[in-house]
């Protein structure tokens, strides 16, 4: 399939009801609409086409960015198409997840995640914070840099309240994979979510709540975390 074949595959799948849905999470223009489940039928169709990935994601529209990181291998892309993904995303929803997923199938992923983490734009930090806290839960505990871990959760601890709005939400995403998948870091990541507190965010509007971490870390080692074969869902 072309890249317009498959923008015109989008559309067809595509409602108002799921665009309204998507552009309250802060999805912008362009965006079509289509389900996450409609998006996955066409992927089935085009298979591992990186090219056309690519060529998805620079249209910039937001359905197909998901649909690129879906598609997309993120071992074959160099870490400057990676930046430039976190750079040119539609909106934190492609930020937070599509980059990630991508870039977390990269030899350079972690250095990558420390790189955006510090930098100064709020979505691209969120995909550092998420990325870093994405490795966490695939690889093993003995393949981490549990020291470097501590330090990223002091930084938490200490900046987390004057954080910028999605920065706060990945940041408390870091203190709960902490505490889930990091058996060294478990009680420590407890304490500090406990010192931290409710944490705010604007969610705009939506009725999404921003989880307690507590809780969260709680409920999950109860079930028994697995590590993660990929990010991609």
């Amino acid at each position: 399939m072309t890249l317009q074949e498959t923008l015109q595959a989008i559309a067809a799948v595509s409602t108002d009801s799921i665009k309204r849905i998507l552009m309250n999470h802060e999805a912008k223009e362009p965006i079509y609409g289509a389900k996450v489940a409609d998006l996955k039928v066409i992927l089935k169709k085009i298979k591992n086409d990186q090219q056309l990935a690519l060529q998805l994601y620079d249209s910039g529209v937001y359905d197909a960015q998901y649909l690129a990181g879906l598609m997309a291998d993120g071992s074959k892309m160099t870490t400057a198409q990676l930046d430039k993904w976190a750079r040119t995303a539609n909106s934190h929803g492609i930020s937070q997840s599509t980059v990630v997923w991508v870039a977390a199938e990269h030899p350079e992923a972690w250095k990558l995640g420390l790189e955006w983490i510090a930098d100064e734009n709020e979505d691209v930090a969120s995909s550092g914070w998420n990325l870093i806290s994405g490795l966490t839960s695939l690889k093993p505990e003995a393949e981490l840099d549990v020291p470097q871990l501590r330090k990223l959760l002091e930084k938490v601890e200490k900046e987390i309240h004057k954080a910028p709005n999605w920065v706060r939400y990945t940041m408390n995403n870091f203190v709960i994979h902490l505490g889930t998948y990091v058996e060294a870091l478990h009680e420590e990541a407890v304490e500090a979510a406990r010192r931290i507190g409710l944490v705010s965010v604007n969610v705009g509007n939506t009725a999404c709540k921003v989880p307690v971490a507590e809780e969260y870390i709680g409920a999950a080692r109860k079930r028994g975390p697995k590590k993660k074969k990929t990010l991609k869902c």
